[in-house]
């Protein structure tokens, strides 16, 4: 897997991304302007890998453009999708509480510009910033329950109810009014991408949505899932 880097944008145009990360809207601009020295924008294509495991832990990633996932891969060749990162998240967070070497990878899924901040210039932010750090706290538990509860699933749940929570949780995070009732889910997500999402087989989730589809609870459009019956989900997860 190859990794790329784009040339840098001037200071000017990085500014203008900070201030779309939610995470940074409370820092005063001047206290932004004083990062840009330390900081890089990264113009990534699609399919390329922003970091491995293995790979150091000393940048923290905000990205302002795109999307990534994030992903463990056994020695196998399987994969085990944790989350995608989408514009104004932060990701490779975690290197700010230890600065140990990366655990899982990151692939870029469409086409990404990322604002690079070295782990140290990141973690005297949050020393100097209570709520900014307490901000940073929030994204971090929050994404652990995340995790927790997808174990759950992974765990105690058969695969009917893992898609159904995936889906719901997909059109929680990424749904729009279709003007027909239904929640088009406006990401384009393969059936084996599901699978590696809630620990399954690409087949047993066609079979699965094909299932759906049948009772009306989704529609489907080529890579384009729409949910019709969102309390049947919710029923079923």
């Amino acid at each position: 897997m190859q990794r790329t880097d784009a040339p840098e944008p001037d200071a000017s145009r990085t500014l203008w991304y900070l201030r779309k990360i939610p995470l940074l809207a409370g820092l005063a601009p001047d206290r932004l302007r004083a990062m840009l020295p330390s900081l890089e924008t990264r113009e990534i294509p699609r399919r390329h890998v922003v970091y491995l495991p293995g790979d150091p832990g000393d940048l923290v990633f905000f990205l302002v453009g795109g999307r990534v996932k994030c992903s463990k891969v056994s020695r196998d060749g399987k994969e085990l999708i944790l989350a995608y990162r989408r514009p104004g998240d932060v990701f490779g967070e975690l290197c700010v509480l230890d600065g140990k070497p990366r655990e899982e990878m990151v692939e870029v899924v469409k086409s990404a510009i990322v604002v690079v901040v070295p782990r140290e210039i990141f973690a005297g932010l949050l020393l100097e910033d209570p709520k900014l750090a307490f901000e940073f706290a929030r994204i971090v538990g929050q994404r652990r329950r995340s995790v927790e509860h997808r174990i759950e699933h992974l765990i105690f749940r058969d695969v009917s109810a893992k898609l159904a929570a995936l889906l719901l949780e997909l059109a929680g995070e990424f749904g729009r009014d279709d003007g027909d009732g239904g929640v088009r889910i406006d990401v384009r997500i393969t059936h084996q991408e599901m699978a590696n999402l809630v620990g399954s087989t690409r087949e047993t989730i066609s079979m699965m949505l094909a299932q759906f589809r049948k009772r009306g609870i989704v529609d489907t459009d080529a890579r384009t899932i729409t949910v019709r019956d969102v309390q049947a989900l919710r029923a079923l997860s």
